[in-house]
Parts: C-alpha cells; sequence; structure tokens
C-alpha cells in the first residue's frame, strides 16, 4: 500500500554557486555522506549529481511528512548508487526511526537530472 509520496526539484545552477562558495565544504559535509562526496565529485557533471541527491533527501523527508524536523537531517538520509545502478534511499539515525514508526516496508526511487535541473520522486509503501 503506497503511503506517501514526496517529490523535489532543485536548480543545478543554484547547487553550482554553493559548491563553489566559501563554505561548500561545510555545506557538503553537512548534507551528503561520504560515499554520496565520492559518488558526486566523481561524476562527469557534480553538480547534477549533488542536485539529484539534495532533491531526494527532500523528496523523502516530505513522503515521511515531517521536513527536517524531529531530529532528521539530511546527512541522515543517504541515495545509494544512481549514477550507473538503480539508486535506492539508506536511512540512519532518527529519519530511519521515523520510517520505522511509520510501518515503512519499502522506499521507491526515482532521480532524472538535466544541465538546468534536477528532480527526485519517493513512494513510500507500508
Amino acid at each position: 500500500m503506497i503511503f506517501g509520496v514526496g517529490i523535489d526539484l532543485v536548480d543545478v545552477s543554484r547547487m553550482e554557486r554553493v559548491l563553489q562558495g566559501r563554505s561548500a565544504k561545510r555545506f557538503i559535509d553537512r548534507v551528503f555522506t561520504e560515499e554520496e562526496i565520492v559518488t558526486c565529485t566523481t561524476a562527469p557533471h557534480p553538480a547534477q549529481a549533488y542536485s539529484a541527491r539534495f532533491a531526494a533527501k527532500e523528496a523523502v523527508v516530505k513522503a515521511l511528512g515531517t521536513g527536517f524536523s524531529r531530529g532528521i537531517t539530511p546527512g541522515q538520509i543517504a541515495v545509494v548508487g544512481g549514477e550507473r545502478t538503480r539508486p535506492t534511499i539508506r536511512l540512519a539515525g532518527s529519519a530511519l526511526r521515523q520510517a520505522q514508526t511509520m510501518r515503512v516496508s519499502a522506499i521507491h526511487l526515482s532521480l532524472t537530472h538535466t544541465p538546468q535541473s534536477a528532480a527526485a520522486m519517493v513512494v513510500l509503501e507500508n
């Protein structure tokens, strides 16, 4: 049974500005996991890869109905795979506990990006 749906769209040029800014490292370290950082920095277009993953994190919290509250942070939501494999979501900490409380049994993720924008859609099942 579908329990929640979330979608988000990110402007790639905005992400490029963040990645070139003075606080880029702090932003990346706060928002992305080590695995995501490696995947994005080695991608042909890092800003597109970061944008798609950021959109996925936003889509997850929208599907959970929590937003980034209740102790849920972007770093607790990881996009695994996705450049050449089917992307999946891995949760940790408060995000995982919230999903368990809601009895989420599966998280479906779709990512897409162009040079201008990146989008993610998440469907939760229970």
